[in-house]
């Protein structure tokens, strides 16, 4: 019996981040964009079909112009909700606006060992050694492939990895690796011998598919086409915009807003002309530019913006929104790594995003810790209860009991007190012992981090695959190999 996922849902806290006049701005700049700028889609197939329904071609750039009329008509046709099946019915997700998840992210190249403490380059065992753990936690509620398996051949990595992810955990998958067509089609086989067949995935899909663009305003030939493969066997997929205010796109949050909004709508409008209905969702973890180096930051008020307000222009589209939140710049757990996955997140849950991504990774998505992940889920715990808001009935304000206990007294052993304790939060990793206890010790949340990693990597032991399903996914995964 898988334990329960720890979502939060309808939260009690919100945020005001754009006016719809602001968001109607922005709308319609984008839409103005897709249509007398365009977009770059490398793909014949993307711009037949983009060409078919009105879009000004050009076969030589590659770029499209859509009218944004279209856009608008062919945006509509997406699904507003459905869910992320699992292979466990009990740990589906439905994305139905009124409930956050939190996810590991991707796809980091290195990790820091939990026995060794030593960083070195991820292998395929380090991705299950995750998932296994992962398993283990309510709070995170699906999975991003985490690490790339290094140590497997480049063109079939992505099913290695999701083989050794469904090997060991029930939950869902929403993959960021599989960006060819080939790929897609294996790993959408893959898929249907867990649901149960095709048309079983197309009723339940445990696998969905992310896809970057390429700022500013293209996309890439893989990911296009692999996103179509996706489309048309019923799997969720969303694009994601990485616009980085400086360099791939403005100075100005504005301007990133709406050129990472005419990335991502240009796909899903795309998706929808291709196979009208399709489940898509939108994706986003803009950020801002360094200005001393010009590289990529992983956290800061500008991400922590454009987190919010992506989730505003996702609502307002009626789609799902699958967002960078954790996944701090950080070179370690600490200070910095807390400052920025606590305010991602936060931002985040107050405008109701569907799906949170980044647990666990340091260095903006580079590097795993063991340690960060048990951390990010403390952050996650303390949400969870935040974000519960003040209940207020003739049971919480307690009179009764005030009124037993009186002036000076106490009510640790109130049978009112008894009854309501548990609701009351309590810490995994936060330190609230007496100074001299801990200064016997010296050690924290990092050590017990580290040391809960172990225990549960050394002990928790998921039910295997049916012994058919796992044969099944390895001959997939070895006839790629071989071609």
């Amino acid at each position: 019996m898988s334990d329960p996922i720890r979502s939060i849902a309808n939260p009690a806290i919100s945020l005001n981040i754009l006016a719809d006049e602001d968001v109607g701005r922005i709308h319609t700049a984008t839409l103005d964009l897709i249509e007398s700028v365009g977009v770059r889609f490398p793909s014949e197939r993307a711009l037949d079909i983009l060409e078919a329904h009105g879009a000004q071609v050009d076969r030589v750039t590659m770029i499209a112009r859509v009218p944004g009329h279209t856009i608008e008509e062919f945006l509509a046709k997406a699904p507003a909700g459905y869910a992320l099946s699992a292979l466990d019915p009990q740990l589906d997700l439905p994305l139905d606006g009124h409930h956050s998840y939190l996810g590991t992210d991707g796809c980091g190249v290195e990790i820091v060992d939990a026995f060794s403490g030593e960083r070195r380059t991820a292998t395929k065992q380090d991705v299950s050694d995750i998932a296994r753990l992962v398993d283990a936690l309510p709070a995170i509620a699906f999975h991003w492939v985490p690490l790339s398996a290094q140590d497997c051949p480049p063109s079939t990595r992505s099913l290695h990895e999701l083989e050794a992810i469904w090997s060991v955990s029930r939950k869902h998958v929403q993959t960021e690796t599989v960006v060819t067509a080939r790929e897609a089609r294996a790993a959408i086989e893959m898929a249907a011998v867990l649901a149960g067949g095709p048309e079983a995935l197309r009723r339940r899909p445990v696998l969905s598919i992310m896809q970057c663009s390429v700022s500013p305003l293209a996309h890439e030939t893989g990911s296009l086409e692999a996103g179509l493969v996706a489309a048309e066997a019923g799997v969720p997929v969303g694009f994601m915009t990485m616009a980085s205010s400086v360099s791939t796109a403005p100075a100005t949050l504005a301007g990133t807003l709406v050129v990472g909004n005419a990335e991502v709508l240009s796909a899903l409008a795309l998706m929808q002309m291709a196979r009208p209905g399709c489940p898509v969702f939108y994706a986003a973890a803009q950020t801002s530019a360094d200005l001393r180096t010009g590289a990529y930051t992983g956290g800061g008020p500008e991400d922590f913006l454009f987190g919010a307000a992506s989730n505003v222009l996702a609502d307002f589209y009626r789609l799902p929104l699958s967002m960078g939140a954790y996944a701090t710049g950080a070179k370690e757990p600490g200070w910095q790594a807390g400052v920025d996955n606590s305010f991602s997140a936060f931002m985040a849950l107050s405008t109701g995003a569907d799906m949170l991504l980044g647990a666990g990774l340091l260095h903006g998505s580079r590097i795993f810790s063991y340690d960060e992940l048990l951390m990010d889920v403390e952050i996650w715990d303390i949400l969870h209860a935040m974000f519960q808001g003040i209940d207020v009935n003739g049971e919480t304000l307690a009179l009764d009991a005030i009124r037993d206990v009186g002036p000076g007294g106490t009510f640790f052993a109130h049978r009112h007190t008894l009854k309501h304790m548990h609701e009351r939060w309590q810490p995994m990793l936060m330190d609230r012992r007496p100074y001299t206890a801990w200064e016997q010790t010296r050690d924290g949340a990092r050590e017990w981090a580290a040391a809960r990693a172990r225990e549960i990597l050394a002990s928790h032991r998921p039910e295997p695959l049916d012994g058919r399903q796992a044969a099944e996914l390895r001959r997939i995964v070895e006839m790629q190999d071989w071609e």
